[in-house]
């Protein structure tokens, strides 16, 4: 009898190696059972800090708390075999100091089982990724329109319109590169920016709402299954669950009210 080959999760060395080869494909999730789905056709899975909008129906991210993201992301180890496994690390668990910002990465490591942490800023988070990565914790950096930040951004706005911003969103990458990070995520950021910064940086830049020339791509799964009334600019609709949701539940709650469900097939004899 033969062994079947165990399936083996991606790996941070795998994702990094694919700077500038075949574009990484990416998704948010935030239970088991969308994760099977997104596993199949994933590198790595992203346990968003949107969740707390997504799931939640949060006005923001700034609610998610440390708890909230390691039960999601429990969910999400659990329903997946290979896809490497990025968690948020949410507001006001690592910006205070670099050794807080170790003690819950580690937590979120030890109990969710991910293969990696994900945090926002550019140069200001510099010592801290640093600080994560000689340590043994791997991480992805988070710069351009930073959810996080945007009371001091004044709300979600595009990175970049002004020419004069550029440097400064390089320096960022550059500085979160030689810090340690194995991926940056560009988010909410002019096209020929993007661009620009995913030729300078020696790892994958993965693009929402940025450019095609990223090294890899992620949205919202929610966002790109049509479950939102509204989604942004940068978001491609591929499905139509919302309205089709809309329909099977209105279809459901008329069967009820006349008494056709449950019908002979589903009453047990």
């Amino acid at each position: 009898m033969s062994k079947q080959t165990p399936i083996r999760r991606t790996t941070v060395p795998q994702i990094a190696a694919r700077k500038g080869g075949e574009p990484i494909v990416s998704l948010t999730s935030y239970h088991a059972h969308t994760a099977a789905i997104v596993d199949k056709y994933a590198d790595f899975i992203l346990v968003g800090d949107s969740l707390g909008m997504v799931m939640h129906g949060m006005e923001s991210t700034l609610g998610v708390s440390l708890d909230l993201m390691i039960m999601h992301g429990k969910a999400v180890v659990r329903g997946t075999q290979k896809a490497l496994i990025v968690v948020d690390m949410p507001f006001g668990t690592y910006e205070e100091s670099p050794s807080v910002a170790f003690r819950n990465a580690a937590r979120i490591m030890k109990e969710t089982g991910c293969g990696a942490v994900k945090l926002e800023g550019g140069a200001r988070m510099a010592d801290t990724i640093r600080f994560l990565t000689e340590r043994g914790i791997p991480v992805m950096a988070h710069i351009g329109l930073t959810p996080q930040s945007s009371n001091v951004m004044g709300g979600f706005k595009t990175q970049g319109r002004d020419e004069d911003d550029w440097p400064a969103h390089e320096a960022d990458a550059k500085a979160v590169t030689e810090a340690g990070a194995f991926a940056i995520v560009l988010e909410g950021m002019v096209e020929p920016l993007a661009a620009r910064i995913t030729k300078q940086v020696a790892v994958p830049t993965i693009g929402i709402g940025a450019s095609a020339e990223c090294d890899g791509q992620i949205l919202v799964l929610e966002d790109m299954l049509g479950l939102n009334e509204w989604t942004p600019k940068f978001v491609k609709v591929y499905g139509d669950l919302g309205p089709a949701i809309d329909r099977a539940v209105s279809q459901y709650a008329e069967e009820v009210k006349d008494r056709t469900f449950p019908g002979e097939d589903e009453v047990y004899r």
